[in-house]
């Protein structure tokens, strides 16, 4: 009875210092894409992914959270057409993944991943 109730205070204890020991909290822009809030739905000129191999890849909101993430998207991958993404949350950074398709990021960095073996660096361009 006694180790169960020192068990007890024990994880109340941890999970204090979790919620307010931690130093540097996620911002909102470093858990996902944001935009200029819900009205960016079905517009495709607001977030561009400009990479290395030259080519642009629009990505289109369809669903936007209420301070401006993006949740769920299609993204424009240009002979494959548009493949419809959504959100996963990490820890630190994002991830938008779909069918055979995910994107990698960090704040306008991201890296675009076409299977296992092809992967493109990327930055992000809002207009």
């Amino acid at each position: 009875m006694r180790a169960e109730f020192y068990k007890s205070i024990v994880t109340a204890l941890f999970v204090g210092f979790a919620f307010v020991g931690n130093p540097l909290p996620a911002a909102a822009a470093d858990l996902g894409i944001m935009t200029s809030g819900p009205s960016a739905v079905g517009r495709c000129s607001e977030i561009v992914f400009i990479c290395e191999n030259g080519r642009s890849y629009p990505l289109c909101p369809i669903a936007v959270s209420v301070v401006g993430e993006v949740v769920t998207a299609s993204l424009y991958t240009g002979h494959r057409g548009a493949t419809h993404v959504r959100m996963i949350p990490m820890g630190v950074g994002y991830r938008y993944a779909g069918r055979g398709v995910w994107l990698d990021g960090f704040r306008e960095n991201a890296l675009l991943n076409f299977g296992k073996n092809s992967q493109i660096a990327c930055t992000i361009q809002h207009s």
